[in-house]
């Protein structure tokens, strides 16, 4: 059974950081592709980034140069290091991945950033 983990949400200040992590199991990581969505109140959950196997990234607009994906597969882990926060950040984030059965997704962590 595959499960995400995901940790590192919590309160920030605008233009502070934080560092999400995901704890991927029951599935060959290093051969997915992995990414990060989120979820505002009210809102439709939206793309923040994905990374592929052979580590080609993707960004969604709002977040192309001040968040940063990346991968440790002999960790099994993701991470999303996200810079320069603004209170349109705030949102739950989640971790994803896409198997044969269809999308995976974490329980989310949130994140709330204060102005």
């Amino acid at each position: 059974q595959v499960r995400l983990v995901e940790s590192g949400g919590g309160l920030v200040q605008s233009g502070g950081s934080l560092r999400l992590s995901c704890a991927a199991s029951g599935l060959n990581f290093k051969i997915y592709t992995m990414g990060w969505y989120r979820q505002a109140t009210g809102k439709q959950r939206e793309l923040v980034a994905n990374i592929t196997s052979s580590g080609t990234t993707n960004y969604g607009d709002s977040v192309s140069g001040r968040f940063t994906i990346s991968r440790n597969n002999a960790r099994n882990t993701l991470y999303l290091q996200m810079d320069s926060l603004k209170p349109e950040d705030t949102a739950v984030y989640y971790c994803w991945t896409r198997n044969t059965w269809g999308n995976v997704w974490g329980r989310g962590t949130q994140v709330t950033v204060s102005s």
